[in-house]
């Protein structure tokens, strides 16, 4: 199973050292193109065994799946001159673009699909959302097994792209502004920032642990720290007071672009 990256910026170049670091595919049998042949002599330091060109169709050519990682407005551009065949996958990660505007370029019957990663796929630690189209139950399983060695894949409807996408893709930054909101309170507090940013980022750590690991809910996780009277019910109730749960709300369907 071999497979060409298109594109080696942040997303690209994460997914690429990702498959380098599994199982599923060997990194000798992964080969990366980009425009920017530095970045590409980077990523080959890093990964000796990953092949590198700055040569997009050369790229392709022995490709059993083909991942686009390109900004939108370049995917058609891309899918002109790559031509594809049959018997490719191919994988979008082009935030925004359906199955209706792939399939314009690469025609109906190509098994597509699209891939919503978050930051956190640099660290192996993505939420990875999948839609397909065209796929058997066997492609969608290798595409999970891939992404599930980046941290957590779960195939989902495409009409469910919006919504999810600001729970995991714009929320991981949702939850970083909460860190950086605790943070500055540390510090005002007293608390020297760089161990202000540590306790924080442990403890969003500890409670994202709480929640996989036990199948439990959130407001259980919480009752069993808010003892009646004590310092942090009455932090909960100011969160409750300022409209904390409201805010994180918008914020999601804010981001929940149709």
């Amino acid at each position: 199973m071999k497979v060409a990256i298109i594109g080696a910026g942040n997303m690209g170049g994460a997914i690429a050292r990702g498959l380098a670091q599994g199982t599923v595919i060997p990194a000798s049998d992964v080969t990366v193109a980009d425009p920017f042949s530095g970045i590409l002599e980077t990523l080959k330091s890093d990964y000796p065994e990953i092949n590198i060109t700055t040569d997009n169709p050369e790229a392709i050519k022995e490709a059993d799946i083909v991942i686009l990682a390109v900004k939108p407005w370049l995917v058609d551009q891309v899918l002109s001159v790559i031509r594809l065949t049959p018997q490719q996958v191919l994988v979008s990660v082009a935030a925004g673009v359906s199955f209706e505007q792939l399939v314009q370029s690469v025609g109906p019957e190509l098994t597509l699909f699209r891939l919503v990663p978050n930051t956190a796929i640099s660290q192996m630690e993505s939420m990875t959302l999948i839609s397909s189209r065209n796929a058997s139950k066997e492609q969608e399983q290798l595409m999970l097994d891939v992404f599930n060695e980046m941290g957590t894949a779960m195939m989902i409807p495409e009409s469910q792209i919006p919504a999810t996408t600001a729970l995991t893709s714009c929320g991981i930054a949702y939850v970083l502004k909460y860190i950086q909101a605790a943070m500055q309170a540390g510090i005002e507090m007293g608390v020297y920032p760089k161990e202000a940013q540590k306790m924080v980022a442990q403890s969003v750590k500890g409670a994202a642990a709480l929640i996989l690991n036990n199948d439990t809910h959130p407001s259980v996780e919480i009752d069993k720290v808010t003892t009646p009277g004590g310092i942090t019910i009455k932090g909960i109730n100011e969160l409750d007071h300022e409209g904390f749960t409201s805010a994180i709300i918008k914020a999601m369907k804010a981001s929940c672009v149709k």
